[in-house]
């Protein structure tokens, strides 16, 4: 429970909300590595296509009917090239029942609002009881916030040997979700000790530290 609603952290890196049949996602950046690549740095291809395929199995799965975006929907400008847009207008046209929210984050202020006919985009904090819905987990609001920006990763160490696994960031006043984009690394966040850490680790959500 968190803010009195039954909420589903799932190790796909998104928050299910099952009273509004909605997905919850922070920071896709869809066109970040052609980005990358526009500036002649080789990356790889088809992380667009990774992704969309990610949020097409969630939302057969769970039924979905509304995907909010916690802002960082773009990487940058260069996201707007003609292959990602395609990608997104044709993924969008197959899902035409959805409802799509944007919650405008610092990458989408400078790469410009994608088109209105994939995505309504509004500024923070957009409000539906309980929750806040914004990009920045530092926005004071009476209401819960749930945000994304820094791509919490923990620390996972055993036999002398350590891994980064993105994770949940669950307080009293606020969430912060992992990245779900497949190429947007990771940043690891010193939790309070009012926080619960919640791992994104293969196919399973585990709170951290192991119990």
């Amino acid at each position: 429970m968190i803010a009195g609603e039954s909420l589903l952290l799932l190790a796909e890196k998104a928050i299910y909300w099952p009273r509004q049949k909605m997905l919850i996602v922070a920071d896709i950046h869809f066109g970040k590595a052609a980005s990358f690549r526009a500036l002649g740095v080789p990356v790889p291809h088809g992380t667009t296509s990774q992704n969309l395929a990610a949020l097409t199995l969630l939302i057969a799965k769970y039924h979905v009917r509304h995907i909010i975006f916690l802002g960082d929907f773009l990487h940058s400008k260069a996201a707007h090239s003609r292959a990602t847009t395609a990608a997104l207008h044709d993924w969008r046209q197959r899902h035409h029942d959805l409802q799509l929210t944007l919650v405008r984050g610092n990458h989408d202020r400078h790469a410009g609002d994608p088109s209105s006919s994939i995505i309504d985009s509004v500024d923070e904090p957009f409000l539906l009881a309980p929750f806040a819905f914004c990009h920045h987990p530092d926005l004071i609001s009476a209401a819960y916030v749930m945000a994304g920006h820094v791509h919490p990763v923990a620390r996972v160490t055993a036999a002398g040997d350590s891994l980064r696994l993105p994770c949940f960031v669950i307080g009293a006043t606020r969430s912060i979700l992992p990245s779900f984009g497949a190429f947007t690394g990771g940043f690891e966040l010193a939790p309070t000790f009012a926080d619960e850490i919640f791992l994104c680790a293969g196919d399973t959500v585990q709170r951290f530290p192991m119990r």
